[in-house]
């Protein structure tokens, strides 16, 4: 299996190679040159198989470089830490069953690919004799979860960017309560599409990228898309242990990454009949998907939510789906992105219909007012207590609900990352266990920087491995 460029104009590469470069080095994203393919007989011999090893067969179809045996090491030891169902389904009522994807150490989805991507990184480096300066860019949960797989490896450096006093209380803490000489946070004086567009910047400068080797883990990384397929095909097996019926899937969505693995898992075979993309008001995808319109939104036009981690108006992932949207033409990306540096705007509204039609996916949009009422509605029905980010996914699923076809949603956080919300949705005060509350008191180690490219250049050349 090779890797390929969005825009044509890079070298074909492993899995391994794709994983260490990260963005690619004509400003493009890395996708496979052959997307494999997953039948009926397949998912059927698969059903039996524990996530970790189920892991390792859907990873092997991606990452052929890997030897078998090494790629099992590593899923085993990334989904160690999980309860022994690592995904567990829970029906919320008779419409929706919940996709637990936040059994992890940092208590949100992103560890499902970040755990196992802290395992694969440092065993290409291995092989490489090579060292990595992870730089990244986070609006609330990728952060956390990649230092917490990359902490404490001798070969990686960490420098994640995110948006000066955008995240809740309890996702700085969770990153900035980390003491390790090699992870550097950084707060941007900006917001997340500020810090992403560092990154880009900065990985884009080839000169400085590979005198500093610098690598990216955020959802840019084909390793965590390859890696969430892995859960969609879970899903599905989960949701048809009692006998087939159709099943869509409803995915809180900021950057397009989550769901955009949930797409490929539909287009390499898995029965999916609809992905339905949730938007918070920084609803720049649900304009795209009933529109047909891509107009991102500038950094004042990007709302403050009470769903931090879909804080963004300029979804990086959406490259890769258009892709695929014309025919992996890379001369029609590349001219795409031109039309979007010149107008503002790409216009895809010919191809509107076949959103739904041709790659299943549906969108809407939920509110601060929709959260806290979805929220509280759970609560008073279930008991259950939902996250934000995950109750705008159980509103947007309200509209897509169907007879005879089993809706999930996947929950994407643990509702003690947002005390404040879940406190004014319900009036209960969420008990932190002991180590959480240790987390939440201890110093943090966080440096601020202004929205400026040589200003961080110099910060990591000065503490970056070599």
């Amino acid at each position: 299996m090779q890797y390929i460029s969005t825009r044509g104009g890079s070298e074909p590469l492993s899995y391994c190679e794709a994983l260490l470069e990260g963005l690619a080095t004509d400003g493009g994203l890395a996708v496979p040159e052959t997307l494999p393919t997953i039948d009926a007989d397949l998912l059927e011999r698969w059903r039996a198989l524990t996530y970790p090893q189920l892991a390792t067969e859907v990873l092997a179809l991606f990452a052929t470089d890997i030897p078998r045996t090494d790629l099992a090491r590593m899923t085993q030891a990334a989904y160690a830490g999980f309860p022994e169902a690592v995904v567990p389904l829970r029906r919320l009522d008779d419409e929706l069953t919940l996709v637990g994807l936040s059994e992890g150490p940092t208590l949100a989805f992103k560890d499902m690919a970040m755990q196992f991507l802290g395992e694969v990184v440092e065993y290409a480096l291995e092989q490489r004799d090579a060292v990595m300066n992870v730089l990244g860019a986070t609006s609330g949960d990728t952060g956390s979860a990649a230092e917490h797989a990359l902490r404490g490896k001798e070969r990686i450096a960490v420098f994640m960017l995110s948006p000066q006093g955008r995240m809740s209380p309890f996702q700085r803490a969770q990153m900035f309560s980390i003491d390790d000489p090699r992870v550097h946070n950084i707060a941007i004086g900006g917001v997340f599409d500020d810090c992403q567009n560092l990154v880009k910047e900065l990985a884009g400068d080839l000169g400085f990228k590979r005198a500093h080797f610098l690598g990216a883990v955020n959802s840019i990384n084909l390793a965590r898309i390859t890696a969430q397929v892995v859960y969609y095909v879970w899903a599905w097996l989960r949701a048809t242990d009692a006998g087939v019926v159709e099943v869509s899937v409803t995915v809180p969505s900021g950057n397009f990454g989550n769901i955009l693995s949930g797409f490929y898992a539909r287009q390499m075979g898995v029965p999916l009949r609809r992905l339905v993309l949730a938007a918070n008001e920084n609803n720049v995808l649900d304009e795209f998907f009933r529109s047909g319109i891509y107009r991102p939104r500038s950094a004042a036009e990007t709302v403050a939510t009470s769903s931090p981690s879909m804080d963004i108006s300029k979804a990086s992932n959406l490259e890769r789906f258009i892709f695929e949207l014309v025919g992996r033409d890379p001369e029609r990306v590349v001219g795409a992105w031109r039309d979007l540096d010149a107008q503002g705007y790409i216009d895809f509204s010919a191809e509107r219909a076949r959103f739904a039609d041709e790659f299943g996916i549906v969108s809407g949009t939920s509110t601060h007012a929709d959260r806290v009422g979805t929220i509280r509605a759970v609560y008073e029905r279930s008991g259950d207590v939902i996250d934000p980010h995950t109750a705008d996914g159980v509103r947007v699923a309200r509209d897509y609900v169907e007879p005879g076809v089993r809706m999930l949603v996947l929950e994407t956080a643990k509702p003690e990352k947002f005390a404040e919300t879940i406190h004014e949705a319900i009036g209960v005060d969420l008990a932190y266990t002991p180590e959480l509350r240790e987390m939440l008191d201890a110093p943090q180690h966080v440096v601020d920087l202004p929205d400026d490219a040589e200003a961080l250049r110099a910060f990591i050349a000065q503490r970056a491995l070599h």
